[in-house]
């Protein structure tokens, strides 16, 4: 059965921001990146070298994005109320027979914690397993006055390297959340991570991602710097990375590893900068899978 999940804001920072329906009007650059996704030869086709190693950007990037939160702190991303409304019935359980029962998550790279503790508060029965690859951000959750030692299990895990069974029970965990999480890591290395979530799910248990979809507006700013490493896949400029998806290469992603499709969708919001008077379209992959043996 399909799950209808309401539109949200894909920049929570920004409380003025006018919807607009995917179907309007785009500039002619964003509607070529939404139809597909581009070959490293179309890329250089179209003026783009790739003097950047895959291999090297991802060997790097946990030193990135330990630099990232040693600099930022807690204070770059707000918490992530938004996800309560659209993904609240998989936080609780409405069953009265087994009401006492806790739902148990996994947010598979947790940063600082923005989504872990709006849901512990939300939901005080979750217990939550979070795990980063950044020994920063987990010291940040783990000092953050919100943590909870009796409902959280927050550990450092590279989930592309280390098998999350060795910090989870194998088959025990009813949801994870990986927001803007698989978009950090390489496309290539994207199917073991679908494969070591799949290890710690339950029979039917569901995972919840929200992530960048092709045609976003910080992907033409990274094509119009040369900021490519491969398709659909950038760095930025403190040497953090970010992979754009098509609807199809994150179901297909998921598909082949076992999962069914509950739902999938892209949401367009239009940001305006006034000050700068530049229009910025956003585009988000929001989506829902089923873990099925």
């Amino acid at each position: 059965m399909a799950v209808y999940l309401s539109a949200i804001s894909v920049s929570p920072s920004y409380p003025h921001i006018t919807n607009y329906p995917i179907s309007a009007n785009l500039p002619s650059n964003v509607a070529v990146l939404k139809r597909r996704y581009f070959t490293t030869v179309q890329l250089q086709c179209l003026g783009f070298q790739f003097g950047c190693d895959v291999e090297q950007h991802t060997q790097e990037s946990k030193i990135h994005w330990d630099n990232f939160y040693h600099r930022h702190q807690n204070k770059f991303f707000k918490d992530r109320h938004y996800l309560e409304k659209d993904w609240g019935p998989y936080f609780c359980d409405d069953n009265p027979a087994i009401r006492s029962n806790r739902k148990i998550i996994l947010e598979a790279g947790c940063g600082t914690g923005n989504t872990i503790f709006p849901l512990a508060k939300t939901y005080p029965k979750l217990y939550v397993h979070a795990c980063d690859f950044s020994h920063h951000a987990v010291t940040l959750v783990k000092a953050n006055p919100k943590f909870r030692e009796d409902q959280m299990n927050i550990f450092v895990c590279n989930i592309v390297e280390d098998n999350l069974c060795n910090h989870i029970q194998p088959a025990s965990v009813d949801v994870v959340t990986l927001i803007f999480t698989l978009s950090a890591v390489s496309p290539e290395k994207m199917p073991i991570v679908v494969e070591n979530i799949g290890r710690v799910l339950k029979p039917n248990g569901h995972v919840l991602i929200r992530d960048y979809a092709i045609g976003d507006y910080s992907q033409l700013m990274l094509m119009n710097k040369n900021q490519v490493i491969s398709e659909n896949f950038y760095f930025r400029g403190d040497g953090t990375t970010s992979f754009y998806f098509s609807e199809d290469h994150l179901s297909n992603l998921f598909i082949r590893s076992e999962f069914g499709v509950v739902d999938i969708d892209t949401y367009n919001k239009e940001l305006k900068n006034r000050a700068r008077n530049i229009t910025m379209n956003r585009y988000c992959s929001f989506s829902v899978y089923m873990f099925r043996f």
